[in-house]
């Protein structure tokens, strides 16, 4: 036994380095380490009965922390998409699954369990994918949270069910019955859980707390998980409905950050080895085999989850969009379908083959689930919205317009550029990329338009031929050289205006055709300069002569600066930019008596030489002496060259 555990520690850490490193989930980790260790693969691990055993106590852990996080304010709040949606997608998926089951062969208990299993989506991978790409605020993200919050709300009677359909001599009017009576148990559990967790556990963690012992926090904690499990299977029901249960009524106290960060660990190991125990249990030979069964399956399973969840959302009033783009993202068996998986196992109602086969489709939509959460925006953006649709929205915006401003972008420049216009009466049409960004701002009555203005048909339905003015506010070099090339070729005669971050690609965009390139930290730092000048009582006009000075001359006189360790964000970078930097001339430096003419530093160029308290201009007649400064100017790998030359005349 300590064998077995020590073996399966070592290949899940190694298993779980990997798969992290791969971008995948790490449930996936865990049964691909059972499926590699266990009795259809290597066959090292042989005490598989132990593993379940400890693997329950994961499910019992995994449940308590569910329903620590269950909030009846929290579902009441989202009522409408948790209740509505989710419902929805619960029920509709539920009874097609059913339905498919059913017609397959399977009896009615069998069908039950498959269909209750396909309907459940992952929350821990989902949420994970989500808060890792920073959507949690998008409406889809909402949509999707909300249905994962019902599913996990669903699994609770299928637990309770699962026991009652494995006894085959229960039926008809006796199977009505059995669950009726389960239900009252449940009910009384949950009554007799709520009392004591109101009145009784709250002075026991009291006591707890007083303490100031983590070691017997964490036990009382294990214990109340442990008890209320026990509780449910002495009546006949599930582990795990207890644990919820448990979690649930802890939910509310102020315990609850406390409990959760405390039982975590447990949780996590305990369900690693409850995931490796799923995997040990399919066989991948039997999977291999029927390698296009798992396939298809899999592919209708995105196809047919996703369509349902847009079914139910569009019912419920959502955007076709946002709905499209949760299918997407919930399209994946999730973690309760492999517990519901094991429960049904256990209980007989499904033969080995039958949870091999959903274990390996399972594993199979949960390897594609970071990907599908990536691109679920794209995907639905494609499939609700065609090019054609695009272009004549644009088109449709454009037709009115003349003599107008194009703006390319609708982001904080963009929607800038857009106030202004609006405030001096200038019509305008801004298009961008952003399907929620464009949504709100047509909602508010803002002229938007969904396309990629670097295309020549969305250019010429937004009435480029008939613009004033185009201005591209977003920073993407290989859109914005497109863009300007397309607007040399249509219409040559049309200004465009460029903002970029910095003077990095001021020349190219210059000689592409831009009229004017607005780089924004040379233009913050001239603001901030002729603010510091004005209050320096120096005459607005010398102010504004300097200003328009630095920008006719490309700004050249903001170019080289001393950088210091953290100047660059890589390497590359640091190498590339043009700096200042100076050299000490000792006294056996080549370059003292020789004239700055005679220097020949390449790219690199002396703007000031200070010998002693004076500052002298760098004539090409100027001889060098011991203890002169240099001030060199240009990029670090030339500059090393210089210096070495000037010092060592090589």
């Amino acid at each position: 036994m300590y064998a077995d555990v020590l073996i399966l520690l070592l290949a899940a850490v190694l298993l779980v380095a990997i798969f992290r490193r791969l971008g995948q989930p790490v449930i996936l980790a865990y049964l691909f380490a059972g499926m590699l260790l266990g009795p259809h693969g290597a066959a090292i691990v042989t005490g598989q009965a132990m593993m379940q055993t400890i693997g329950e106590l994961g499910i019992v852990f995994l449940m308590f922390s569910l329903g620590l996080e269950f909030s009846l304010p929290r579902l009441l709040s989202m009522r409408k998409l948790v209740l509505g949606v989710g419902g929805l997608q619960v029920l509709l998926t539920t009874s097609l699954f059913f339905g498919l089951a059913w017609w397959w062969g399977l009896s009615l208990a069998q069908a039950l369990v498959v269909a209750g299993t396909l309907a459940l989506s992952s929350t821990a991978v989902v949420i994970k994918q989500l808060g890792e790409l920073k959507q949690m605020h998008t409406r889809r993200a909402q949509l999707g949270v909300s249905v994962l919050l019902f599913q996990d709300l669903a699994v609770v009677p299928l637990l309770v069910m699962i026991p009652i359909l494995a006894q085959p001599e229960v039926q008809g009017s006796a199977l009505l019955a059995e669950i009726a009576w389960a239900s009252l148990k449940g009910l009384f559990a949950l009554f007799a859980l709520l009392a004591v967790g109101k009145w009784l556990l709250p002075l026991v963690f009291h006591e707890v707390a007083r303490a100031r012992s983590d070691e017997l926090f964490v036990l009382c904690a294990l214990l109340v998980a442990l008890l209320a499990a026990s509780l449910t299977q002495w009546m006949g029901l599930s582990m795990a409905l207890g644990a919820f249960l448990a979690g649930m009524m802890l939910g509310e106290s102020h315990y609850r950050h406390q409990l959760e960060v405390d039982i975590k660990p447990f949780r996590d190991v305990l369900m690693g080895l409850f995931f490796i125990t799923i995997g040990m249990t399919m066989d991948w030979q039997l999977v291999a085999q029927a390698w296009w069964q798992v396939l298809a399956s899999v592919l209708g399973l995105i196809l047919f989850k996703s369509l349902l969840v847009l079914l139910a959302g569009r019912l419920m009033g959502e955007r076709k969009r946002d709905a499209m783009a949760a299918g997407i993202m919930l399209s994946q068996v999730g973690e309760f379908g492999f517990v519901l998986l094991a429960l049904a196992s256990h209980h007989g109602l499904l033969d080995h083959q039958q949870v091999s086969l959903l274990i390996g489709i399972g594993v199979s939509s949960i390897a594609l689930t970071p990907w599908l959460v990536q691109k679920a925006q794209g995907l639905a953006h494609s499939l609700t919205d065609t090019a054609l649709l695009s272009r004549s929205e644009v088109a449709q915006s454009g037709l009115s317009k003349h003599q107008h401003v194009i703006i390319a972008g609708f982001g904080r420049t963009g929607q800038t550029c857009a106030r202004f216009l609006k405030l001096e009466e200038l019509p305008f049409l801004a298009l961008d990329l952003d399907p929620e960004r464009v949504s709100e701002a047509k909602l508010s009555g803002e002229q938007v338009a969904f396309g990629d203005a670097s295309r020549r048909e969305i250019l010429l339905a937004a009435g480029l031929l008939r613009a004033r003015l185009v201005i591209i506010t977003f920073d993407d070099p290989k859109r914005v050289d497109a863009m300007l090339m397309l607007i040399r070729e249509l219409a040559s005669g049309v200004k465009v205006l460029v903002r970029t971050r910095d003077d990095s690609f001021l020349d190219r965009y210059k000689q592409a055709g831009a009229f004017e390139v607005i780089p924004e930290s040379q233009e913050g730092a001239l603001m901030l300069v002729s603010h510091l000048l004005v209050n320096c009582d120096i005459p607005i006009g010398r102010v504004i002569r300097r200003m328009e000075h630095e920008r006719s001359s490309q700004y050249r006189f903001l170019h080289g600066f001393y950088w210091g360790d953290q100047s660059a964000s890589n390497l590359e970078t640091d190498q590339r930019l043009e700096r200042l930097h100076p050299v000490l001339l000792h006294d056996q430096a080549w370059a003292v008596g020789r004239r700055v003419r005679e220097l020949a530093l390449g790219e690199v160029r002396v703007k000031a030489i200070h010998r002693g308290e004076q500052s002298l201009e760098p004539r090409a007649e100027l001889k060098l002496a011991a203890g002169d400064r240099l001030v060199l100017f240009g990029n670090a790998v030339a500059m090393e060259q210089a210096e070495q030359r000037l010092l060592e005349g090589h």
